[in-house]
């Protein structure tokens, strides 16, 4: 699908090191990507502070908003009384079609209740659900899994509805064909696990038209075998910061062993550039964050630690979703792939962080 034009409202304000390194990511990809339009939507003072910084960046728009949603703040109660937030500003573009896509480091919870308030749940979907790309032990392939924080509680159908939308997420942004799904569990055999994922794994098995080859062990997460695991958003965010830490301690653990003595020395030299592929490969930080499947519209939460290079990479994963038309697809594999959805109703708790 040929690359077009797109607008991503930044919210400048959300995130440990906002508004400096989220402008600094804005800047970075508004260099790098010749057809993309940032937008940062935050306190005006406070951004173009930032942006005089760098003197030679490129122009950026600036569409004003007043606070942000701080971490320790119920979110729905917190956007009621924070009309003019970045995280709602920044929504309410997408919504008005003056944005293509929003990208936030902040509170991971806001952004999913703002999501759900200003654009509202595709048909057939339950419960929306962060997407997460992670490394397996193939060079060329890459596991989706999701939830990774949305809703810490699931039933069965909200799985199988995960497994529709993260089939359509690996077909289609990632190019795999007939994408294998999996069911995070504590065993391979169909009664192990919860009542919760014993139902599951029969919902799963019984929709014909997602590829599922069973329940998915810890060990089976980074194996290669499937290309997208289910599970909720409690287990799935433990598994998202887990994997994370691992990736940086193996990263610190070669940055210490390899130099030592002369040897090391010389032979961390030769082995810089397969270095660097294994840093990028591990790195959570090449992605940006993950894709609120479920929603209308293209969102991606980024963590709140963000840096300018994870930020960047977040509106180039936008940008992609964008390209992809994955909200569309979603859309057209929900109206017959999904079980049936509840009738909408206003989320009593949504997000973690």
């Amino acid at each position: 699908m040929a690359s077009t034009r797109a607008r991503i409202a930044l919210d400048a304000m959300g995130g440990d090191d906002a508004p400096a390194a989220i402008v600094a990511g804005a800047i970075q990809a508004q260099t790098e990507l010749s057809d993309v339009d940032v937008i940062l939507v935050g306190d005006p003072e406070q951004i173009q502070a930032c942006l005089d910084r760098y003197p030679n960046a490129p122009k950026l728009e600036i569409v004003p908003a007043e606070g942000t949603i701080e971490m320790d703040e119920e979110p729905l109660s917190a956007l009621r009384r924070k009309p003019k937030a970045s995280i709602n500003v920044a929504m309410q573009l997408v919504k008005e079609g003056k944005a293509d896509a929003v990208v936030s480091a902040g509170h991971s919870g806001a952004a999913m209740a703002a999501a759900l308030l200003r654009l509202g749940r595709l048909r057939g979907i339950d419960r929306p659900a962060i997407a997460a790309i992670f490394p397996t032990n193939r060079a060329d392939k890459s596991v989706v899994i999701l939830d990774v924080g949305a809703n810490v509680d699931c039933r069965p159908k909200y799985l199988e509805q995960f497994a529709v939308m993260g089939s359509v997420y690996s077909e289609y942004v990632l190019g795999v064909e007939t994408p294998k799904v999996g069911l995070l569990n504590i065993g391979e055999e169909e009664s192990k696990g919860n009542e919760v994922a014993v139902k599951a794994h029969e919902s799963l098995q019984q929709n014909q038209h997602i590829n599922f080859v069973g329940n998915a062990e810890g060990r089976d997460v980074l194996s290669g075998n499937f290309d997208v695991i289910v599970c909720d958003g409690f287990v799935g965010n433990i598994l998202l910061k887990f994997a994370e830490a691992v990736g940086n301690i193996v990263v610190q653990m070669l940055k210490e062993e390899l130099p030592r003595g002369i040897n090391g020395k010389l032979g961390t030299a030769l082995l810089k550039p397969n270095l660097q592929r294994l840093k990028k490969r591990i790195d959570a930080a090449e992605h940006g964050g993950g894709l609120l499947l479920g929603v209308e519209g293209v969102c991606i939460i980024s963590h709140g630690s963000s840096d300018a290079f994870s930020i960047a990479n977040a509106i180039r994963s936008a940008k992609s979703a964008v390209d992809k038309n994955v909200i569309e697809q979603i859309k057209s594999s929900t109206r017959d792939k999904s079980p049936q959805a509840e009738s909408p109703k206003e989320e009593s708790s949504v997000g973690s962080d």
